[in-house]
């Protein structure tokens, strides 16, 4: 008996035509999969959202209208390529996102003769969510004078950090920013095309620009300016300003700090790079009783008696970075004027200084609450110096050596001294072994971390990194893509299916699973 035929299962769509002789019949498409992220809540899917990554979350907020719905009206940062076009979308663009808070407008560097012009700006000023805009950020907008600042200003009142660099208007135009933003904290200005050429002049404090009090202003940077003096008034009418950064900045700097420490007496964080700046400066720096933090990197005229000056008067100092470019005019006597006058240091980061275990014993016993050090091409720190250390300093957590002349033998101090170190970090210390280290690994053991690394190095940079970015920043660079009209489905389940929908799934159900875990199992 011959076996039975396997039958064939068919599914006849109700009105189609009946199989066909041939045996050929027409079958229905599988239904289609069910959309669990209708399920989801609009905050769920907001929180779903804020877990992707620029690029991903772009894609998903083209999958369906719902989608896109949620991401514009939870978007609160926003960047946009600011080439001329961006006159035209802006109206469109922040008609769409509602929520942004923090503002980028950069444009490449090929493309400064295309970037955002003063009649650009003041459609962009039309369309911005001014009661709502706490944060701009202006990058390359070379064709952007004063007048198109004064727009972009006025159109954001409420705002409270500015940050601007490689554009091309002048100090003048921040006299209609601080008059158009009253609540203005935080202003950055770096690489400004449209200063004039006083680079040098003393007299440039006096230029005739009169910005209006800036009693909000709370932090100043000034980077990479040829004649940052034109900014000197500017900080001088801030009397609450707390933090000042000059870095990189033409120009001789000895009398603009004795103006800016007369009227600024409150500083708390001080900066000071690549200056032209000597112990005269660095004594007007002193009249700041409350100064907290004070960098200074690679200013050569300033010595000993400088930094004896702030000591003797800034008994609240906590960090204290000094890179000595090599120049050996500051040491012992600067070092032990800080252990004498500033007994609250906590970080002391020494760059090209040669201190010795005279002024490393005074800093152990004197600042009880050095936390962290870093000890930089000390030429003179070698075995001694980190004996001392492990007997003196009980309450140093973090240590950094890096192209100093200790061996094995100091290294060793480390077994018994410093209890509550934690981490040490070795660079260019060819007379430690990596026996010596993994001997310090195992006597110290629990949560004590400690790293050598003896290669050569080109850079012999800072041993202590304070580096953040600012993640999580969108960015839209083709105004055309942005605002063309699109058809998008009314939710995910009707988009189409394509490969880009799949990624963009995996993309939402992982951030999914990354915040809430995997779902429990069906029994």
């Amino acid at each position: 008996m011959a076996p039975p035929r396997a039958q064939r299962t068919m599914l006849v769509v109700a009105g189609d035509a009946p199989p066909t002789a041939g045996g050929g019949a027409r079958f229905a498409a599988p239904p289609p999969e069910r959309d669990h992220t209708q399920d989801l809540p609009d905050e769920i899917l907001s929180l779903v959202f804020a877990s992707l990554t620029p690029t991903d979350r772009n894609a998903c907020s083209l999958t369906c209208a719902r989608w896109k719905e949620v991401d514009a009206s939870t978007r609160h940062r926003l960047s946009l390529d600011a080439r001329a076009a961006l006159g035209y979308a802006a109206q469109g663009i922040f008609a769409r996102f509602t929520a942004v808070s923090k503002l980028a407008l950069r444009c490449a560097r090929g493309s400064g003769t295309d970037s955002l012009s003063d009649d650009g700006a003041r459609q962009v000023a039309a369309a911005l969510p001014s009661a709502r805009l706490a944060r701009l950020k202006l990058r390359g907008l070379r064709q952007l004078s004063d007048d198109g600042l004064a727009s972009l200003a006025g159109a954001t009142p409420v705002i409270r950090k500015l940050s601007v660099a490689s554009c091309s208007f002048g100090p003048k135009a921040f006299v209609a920013v601080l008059r158009s933003c009253p609540l203005l904290e935080d202003l950055s200005v770096k690489r400004l095309r449209g200063l004039p050429d006083t680079a040098g002049a003393t007299t440039a404090i006096t230029e005739e620009i009169l910005f209006p009090p800036a009693s909000s202003l709370r932090s100043v940077c000034l980077k990479d300016l040829y004649s940052a003096l034109c900014f000197v008034p500017l900080v001088a009418s801030s009397p609450n300003l707390r933090s000042l950064k000059i870095l990189r900045c033409s120009g001789s700097w000895d009398l603009p700090l004795e103006v800016i420490a007369a009227r600024v007496a409150g500083l708390v964080e001080l900066h000071l790079e690549k200056l032209q700046v000597g112990d005269r400066g660095l004594s007007a720096v002193s009249a700041c009783a409350n100064l907290e933090v004070l960098f200074l990197v690679k200013t050569p005229e300033c010595t000993d008696a400088g930094i004896i000056s702030v000591a003797e008067k800034c008994h609240k100092l906590r960090k204290l970075h000094i890179d000595g470019w090599r120049t050996n005019r500051i040491g012992d006597h600067g070092l032990m004027a800080v252990a004498r006058g500033c007994p609250d240091l906590q970080e002391l980061v020494l760059i090209g200084v040669n201190p010795t275990v005279q002024s490393l014993r005074m800093l152990g016993e004197h600042c009880r609450s050095l936390e962290r050090l870093a000890l930089c091409g000390c030429e003179t720190v070698g075995d001694p110096e980190i004996i001392c250390l492990a007997e003196r300093c009980a309450a140093l957590k973090k240590l950094c050596i890096k192209g100093c002349p200790v061996s094995d033998r100091g290294m060793c101090a480390l077994n018994g001294g410093c209890p509550s170190l934690v981490k040490v970090k070795l660079k260019r210390c060819r007379g430690v072994s990596y026996e010596c280290i993994e001997n310090l690994k195992v006597v110290r053991g629990g949560s004590f971390s400690i790293s050598l690394d003896i290669v050569l190095e080109r850079d012999a940079g800072g041993a202590i990194e304070n580096g953040g970015q600012e993640a999580g920043q969108v960015q839209i660079t083709e105004l055309t893509d942005q605002m063309a009209a699109m058809d998008l489905p009314t939710n995910a389940t009707n988009a189409q299916s394509s490969a880009q929908a799949s990624s963009r799934m995996r993309s939402v159900m992982s951030a999914l699973r990354r915040r809430f875990g995997n779902p429990p199992a069906l029994m």
